[in-house]
């Protein structure tokens, strides 16, 4: 059985719950509340399940794997069906630039060690890390929205009429930008594939509210 150590919030656990969800793949959820316990990640225990003290962690028969895009590719090569990415090299290229554009370029500054950084060692007021929150998710969505828009493979969902890699790390960054208020009108491409996306059970099911450690 998989297990799988995530936090309902956390946006990169979200991408692979979607995932697994997708492959239709039963697991485990181990909840890692990344704000009780002064961060339970911080835990020795869960140091040694994932020594970056991040989450999400995929434990498949007593094997750790973090870092949510490397645990969805590994899903794909284990669980080939049905494909998260699809079979021609440039398709592939397509998704995982896609996926690397939310997961590389807009998450990492967004996460909350960084949002903890600004609050705790720099002082930085509420509105003032809003306003550094939606920057960074504009100027990424911008990007992608033009991709998105201008390219003749972006389908129903971000590449053809399958949800794909892409979909799996769009939709979460998504639903954190709604939850600080980003302005999203001008992204009318990427509000298209999220509706498209929020119709299937994957994807619903997968959602922060309906985790087990939800609050």
């Amino acid at each position: 059985m998989l297990a799988l150590h995530s936090y309902f919030r956390s946006s990169a656990s979200y991408r692979v719950r979607i995932a697994l969800n997708l492959k239709g793949l039963p697991y485990t959820y181990v909840p890692v509340h990344l704000l009780k316990d002064g961060g339970q990640q911080h835990t020795d225990e869960y140091q040694r399940v994932n020594p970056a003290k991040l989450v999400p962690t995929l434990v498949d028969d007593g094997h750790a794997i973090g870092q949510s895009l490397a645990i969805m590719e590994y899903l794909d090569e284990t669980h080939p069906e049905p494909a998260l990415l699809p079979r021609d090299p440039l398709g592939r290229a397509r998704v995982r630039a896609l996926a690397q554009s939310v997961a590389c370029e807009i998450h990492p500054l967004n996460n909350l060690r960084v949002l903890q950084y600004l609050d705790n060692d720099l002082g930085v007021d509420e509105d003032a890390k809003a306003a550094w929150y939606q920057h960074w998710i504009t100027l990424g969505f911008t990007a992608i929205e033009f991709k998105l828009a201008n390219e003749p493979a972006t389908g129903q969902f971000c590449h053809g009429n399958t949800p794909s890699l892409a979909d799996c790390c769009l939709i979460p960054q998504v639903a954190n930008s709604r939850r600080f208020n980003t302005p999203l009108d001008a992204f009318p491409t990427i509000k298209r594939i999220e509706q498209a996306c929020l119709e299937l059970d994957a994807f619903i099911c997968a959602a922060p509210k309906f985790q087990p450690d939800s609050v």
